[in-house]
């Protein structure tokens, strides 16, 4: 038994690193041809939605994919991989202000989402763990904790007003504002988010999905971290709706159920986006910017490297 997880053997962890290696490649796929983006997000969608998900996710479904959260939440994503697509293939749309809010308009609500779903846990009172749609949850503080720190990580969204298209054949969304601080808050937040409400599915779509948009934004392309985020997140959500029992039947990893290791996930989760709250509003004040017209970290060096590796 682990500390989060229980043990998992070499095949496990197989099946974990493919999951991230085909994430992040279909990703790459999607960002590096019109075409393959129009596949991945309107073609096949269009077909699973007539054909498969009426089926894989119907309503009470002995897996928890018919629940209001994971048909919201698909959609949500498709429809933020669309905006991006349209804001990335059709530059002119860039010339309207209120484009530029669209991004932090539709990442605030998918983490909202989230946040409500944390505090609807707990108001199951499953204080010893219990199946609930299918699937596995513990309600306890953390689900509020981690409820207020996905409302944290909202208020600090900054700097839409600096999003723009990168000139090489990607043509991807750069939003250079969008620093690594704020980056690891939101990974520290989701991961706990997916450990208190999609328990013993978090290790694939907590830790592997992760990184399949972290990585990507520190060592293949930088500033495009929505870009990343939204992509692997249709494809999760798409393959998972498809196949529901892949996390519980074909490759299960469960958590350990330890109420300790909810606590800490959600104590650090809380933490770090308290520190990155009291930072930013510190450094507003400081230079006394306006953080719904400014880009806040303008004058920082990993501000400046994005902004010229994409211009």
């Amino acid at each position: 038994m682990g500390i989060l997880y229980e043990s998992t053997s070499l095949q496990g962890w197989g099946i974990w690193l493919f999951v991230l290696f085909a994430l992040m490649a279909f990703n790459e796929f999607a960002r590096s041809t019109k075409w393959g983006s129009i596949t991945l997000f309107i073609v096949l969608p269009i077909v699973l939605t007539i054909f498969v998900w009426p089926k894989t996710a119907a309503p009470g479904n002995e897996y928890g994919t018919g629940t209001w959260f994971n048909w919201v939440k698909t959609y949500s994503v498709l429809i933020a991989c669309l905006g991006f697509m349209a804001m990335r293939y059709y530059p002119k749309l860039l010339k309207k202000k209120w484009v530029l809010f669209f991004p932090a308009a539709i990442l605030g609500l998918n983490i909202l989402e989230a946040a409500i779903r944390d505090f609807q846990v707990f108001t199951y009172g499953a204080w010893n763990g219990a199946y609930i749609d299918n699937l596995w949850v513990m309600s306890g503080p953390w689900n509020i904790m981690n409820g207020i720190a996905g409302i944290l990580n909202v208020v600090v969204i900054c700097g839409w007003a600096g999003i723009f298209i990168s000139k090489d054949k990607t043509k991807d969304m750069i939003w250079p504002d969008m620093i690594w601080a704020w980056i690891i808050a939101y990974d520290l937040w989701n991961f706990s988010y997916t450990y208190n409400c999609i328990s013993d599915h978090s290790f694939y779509c907590g830790l592997a999905l992760l990184l399949a948009c972290t990585i990507p934004t520190f060592f293949i392309k930088k500033g495009a971290w929505l870009q990343h985020r939204s992509q692997t997140l249709a494809l999760w959500i798409m393959f998972v709706m498809t196949l529901p029992q892949f996390a519980d039947r074909l490759a299960p990893v469960a958590t350990t159920h330890n109420s300790t290791a909810f606590f800490v996930v959600a104590l650090i989760s809380l933490v770090a986006n308290v520190a990155l709250v009291v930072y930013q509003f510190r450094r507003i004040k400081v230079k006394k910017l306006n953080p719904l017209k400014d880009e806040l970290y303008k004058d920082t060096k990993v501000y400046k490297e994005v902004v010229a590796e994409n211009i």
